[in-house]
């Protein structure tokens, strides 16, 4: 019996570990972010036309025939594609269109049928098929607008592609949850050339708002300038007042310290002075009752005595006085008598000095004068006998020339002789040629040297003849003519 109950308690327990077992395999639970996709069996599900042959189920679990049904997931996530989108505009200029597209599949039933019949085997497919058809449509739009229309009216082109790819959209089981055109490229550069007069308008529109700021904030500076300027300027005046005043004020404390000091020292020598005036008056009095009055009693007394010894001496005095004066006088006649003496011989001796130097300078320039006019009248007969001279030669030239030149070549024969010689004055070793005839030939030729003088004298004195203008010069002297140059001659004699 025991054991009967052993065995049905472990059947049952066995059955009931069975049916666990087989509950967890028969039961599935759809995550928040998961539709389970069951088929395998007829079901009928709300929204979708009958005959489906699958079930969907989202947010909670169900019974799953194993063997019989099977069961699938469909992801509810998020997905996300990026656009790069080349595009021909209106214009005909290309762009390169990037942007970004978030879409899932949809939360009802027949968005999840609609995405289970397209991509359950083929999710990771999804975001290239969705990019896809936002390509096409976004080429076709844009091909109808402009840059212009694109670039002023974003919103616009984005609008219009959700609304063209909404319908193919749905029909895939997604839903758009966000598109975003990103950049609109430009390799053509229309858009920066577009830009560029409006770039230009703004920079001008900054270079003009930067100089107006410029000249306000330099017209602020100079009038912050000259206001900081007259403030210094009357603070400074404010502080030289102040410290005149305070410059002041220290003179005037500088000297109350001594001012109250004599002030002070004025009335200690004022009630000092009063002190000692009474003293005095107090001694005063005192001394006319002690000692004034016997002393003037004394005093009289000594005054008579000594007036009458004063009449006495002064009576002596004026008697010696006198005789004194009279001596004095007596001495005084004696030295103006001796000094009046003196002066006049002095007087005496000076007058005589003077005249005797008077005497000797008048005597000085009567010789001087006498000796300047013997001088000028020796000049004037010497000056006169040359012109008698002159003219009696000119005259005797006049008359007979060659007796006038030989005259004056007799009286300077020697110099000229002198002058002839002097041609061999360096000649150290001679050598005469032909004897005696060489000889004379030389001193021939010599002679004629030293005579060249004969006929430079007739020369001039030919022109003093004829010019008749000698009156203030002397006659021409051969002895001032110069011999002619003297070479060192070196004569020699012929053998033959």
């Amino acid at each position: 019996m025991p054991m009967v109950v052993g065995v049905v308690a472990g059947a049952v327990v066995v059955a009931v570990l069975v049916l666990i077992g087989l509950f967890k395999m028969m039961w599935r639970v759809a995550e928040p972010n998961e539709a389970l996709i069951i088929s395998g069996s007829k079901h009928r599900t709300e929204g979708l036309e009958e005959g489906m042959g699958f079930r969907i189920v989202t947010g909670r679990g169900t019974l799953v025939l194993p063997g019989v049904q099977a069961v699938r997931k469909l992801s509810l996530d998020l997905n996300e594609t990026e656009l790069h989108v080349d595009c021909v505009t209106h214009q005909g200029i290309p762009l390169k269109v990037r942007g970004v597209v978030i879409f899932k599949v949809g939360d009802d039933f027949v968005s999840i049928a609609n995405a289970a019949r397209r991509f359950l085997d083929q999710q990771r497919m999804m975001s290239e098929r969705v990019h896809n058809v936002f390509a096409g449509h976004l080429r076709s739009i844009v091909g109808g607008l402009t840059v212009e229309d694109m670039i002023r009216d974003r919103e616009k082109l984005t609008g219009q592609t959700r609304a063209a790819c909404g319908t193919e959209m749905e029909k895939l089981g997604l839903i758009v949850d966000s598109l975003q055109i990103h950049e609109i490229e430009d390799p053509t550069g229309y858009i920066q050339n577009l830009a560029a007069p409006h770039a230009a308008a703004v920079q001008r529109d900054a270079r003009i708002a930067q100089a107006e700021s410029n000249r306000l904030a330099t017209e602020a500076e100079q009038q912050s300038f000259a206001r900081m300027a007259e403030a210094t300027r009357d603070s400074e005046i404010l502080q030289a007042g102040y410290q005149a005043e305070r410059d002041k004020a220290a003179a005037r404390a500088r000297q109350a310290g001594p001012l109250a000091d004599a002030g002070a020292r004025q009335e200690v020598v004022v009630q000092e002075t009063r002190v000692a005036e009474l003293e005095a008056h107090r001694r005063e009095q005192q001394l006319q009752a002690d000692v004034r009055k016997p002393a003037d009693a004394k005093a009289y007394e000594k005054r008579t005595l000594a007036e009458a010894e004063r009449d006495a001496r002064i009576s002596a005095a004026q008697a010696k006085a006198k005789e004194t004066e009279l001596a004095a006088a007596a001495e005084a006649t004696r030295v103006k008598t001796a000094a009046g003496a003196e002066a006049e011989a002095t007087q005496t001796r000076g007058a005589a000095t003077a005249a005797a130097t008077r005497a000797t300078g008048e005597a000085e320039a009567a010789a001087a004068q006498a000796r300047g006019l013997a001088d000028a009248e020796a000049t004037r007969a010497k000056g006169l006998a040359e012109a008698e001279a002159i003219k009696a030669r000119a005259t005797a030239l006049a008359e007979n020339q060659e007796a006038v030149v030989a005259q004056q070549l007799a009286e300077n024969w020697p110099e000229i002789v002198q002058a002839g010689a002097s041609a061999f004055g360096n000649v150290d070793n001679m050598v005469l040629l032909n004897g005696a005839d060489g000889m004379a030939e030389l001193f021939a030729k010599a002679l004629t040297m030293g005579g060249t003088g004969l006929g430079l004298a007739r020369q001039l004195l030919s022109s003093m003849n004829q010019n008749g203008q000698a009156q203030n010069s002397t006659a021409p002297s051969l002895n001032g003519h110069a011999a002619p140059p003297v070479q060192k001659v070196q004569v020699e004699q012929d053998e033959d």
